[in-house]
C-alpha cells in the first residue's frame, strides 16, 4: 500500500499528492512581477546603467541582484531592510532570484551606503529606461507629462529643510514629472521654501531632450498648474517643439478678454449654468510674443 506522499494521479503522472508541506510561500504573486521585470530586461538594464562607488574585493551579491531583491521585498510588503532576516529561508524569493541565499540586512544597508549623487542620477536613468521599455512594448506614440510639486514634512534639524507658507509646515518641496500612465518620470529634492517653478528649466529640458533622442516619434503634451505659468516653461517647450497647456493666474486683462465672449440676451436662462470655451491671443507684459489662451 502506497502512502499519500508517494501517490501520483493516473491522469497526469507529473502531479503528486503530498501532505508533508514541502516548501510553501505566501508570496506567489511575485512570479508575475518577476515575469514583467524580465520583459523589461530589468537585470540587463541595471547591470549596464547603475554605477556605484563599489570597492568590494569579494561579494556574493551583485548590486543589481540586491536591487531586485529590494524591489521584490517592497512589492510583497517587506518594506524594511531588516525584513531580509526573516526572508532568509523564503523558498520563492530564492527561486525567483536564482541564488541559494538572500542578501542580509547588513548587505542591504551597505548597498545604500554605496549610493552617492552619481548613483542617484544613475537610478534616474534606469527609471527612465524602464519606462521607455514599457512604451516600446505597448507601442505608445503619445504621452502627457504633468509637472507638479509636492510637500514632504520633516522633523528635527534636517539638511535643507525649510518652512513652506503654502503648506504651513517645515519640510522639502520636491519637483516631479509624471506621465499619463502614472509613471514617475523624474524628481528632484528642493528646500521647503522653493517656489513651485524654481529650477523648472533645468529640470524639464533634459527630459524633453531624452524623448527627442530616444523616442523621437512620441508626441508630447506638457501640463502644469498656475505655479508653472512662467516663460521658462513656455520657452523650453517651444524650443523643443512640444505642446503645452499651463493654467494662467487670473488677472484683470484676462478677465476683460474673457468677458468679450459672454453673450447675454433677453432669453438667457439665468437659473441655468453653462460652460463655454473660447480661444484668443494674449500677450503678458513679460512675454516677447503673444500666445494662444483658452
Amino acid at each position: 500500500m502506497k502512502t499519500v506522499q508517494e501517490m501520483a494521479f493516473s491522469f497526469n503522472k507529473n502531479i503528486l499528492a503530498s501532505h508533508t508541506g514541502g516548501q510553501l510561500s505566501s508570496d506567489g504573486g511575485l512570479t508575475l512581477c518577476v515575469e514583467l521585470m524580465a520583459k523589461f530586461q530589468f537585470t540587463n538594464l541595471a547591470d549596464n546603467l547603475l554605477k556605484f562607488n563599489d570597492h568590494r574585493q569579494y561579494c556574493r551579491h551583485s548590486n543589481s541582484s540586491i536591487l531586485m531583491q529590494l524591489v521584490m521585498q517592497i512589492i510583497a510588503g517587506y518594506n524594511t531592510d531588516s525584513a531580509a532576516t526573516s526572508l532568509v529561508a523564503e523558498p520563492l524569493f530564492k527561486l525567483l532570484l536564482d541564488k541559494p541565499a538572500l542578501a542580509s540586512q547588513a548587505t542591504i544597508s551597505r548597498f545604500w551606503q554605496r549610493i552617492d549623487s552619481a548613483g542617484v542620477d544613475a537610478f534616474q536613468t534606469l527609471n527612465q529606461a524602464l519606462i521607455d521599455q514599457a512604451r516600446l512594448l505597448t507601442n505608445q506614440t503619445t504621452t502627457i507629462i504633468d509637472i507638479d510639486s509636492t510637500h514632504s514634512d520633516t522633523y528635527g534639524n534636517q539638511e535643507a529643510t525649510d518652512y513652506n507658507a503654502h503648506y504651513g509646515s517645515e519640510g522639502y518641496h520636491p519637483l516631479l514629472a509624471i506621465d499619463n500612465d502614472g509613471n514617475l518620470l523624474k524628481a528632484i529634492l528642493r528646500p521647503g521654501n522653493a517656489y513651485t517653478s524654481t529650477d523648472i528649466k533645468a529640470f524639464l529640458e533634459p527630459l524633453l531632450k531624452h524623448y527627442q533622442d530616444q523616442l523621437p516619434e512620441t508626441d508630447i503634451l506638457v501640463r502644469g498648474d498656475s505655479g508653472f505659468a512662467t516663460p521658462a516653461v513656455y520657452d523650453t517647450c517651444e524650443a523643443d517643439d512640444v505642446f503645452y497647456i499651463i493654467r494662467l493666474k487670473r488677472n484683470k486683462r484676462l478677465h476683460n478678454l474673457a468677458e468679450e465672449f459672454v453673450q447675454i440676451s433677453d432669453t438667457t436662462e439665468w437659473h441655468e449654468t453653462e460652460t463655454h470655451y473660447y480661444s484668443a491671443t494674449y500677450q503678458a507684459t513679460s512675454w516677447p510674443k503673444p500666445r494662444q489662451v483658452y
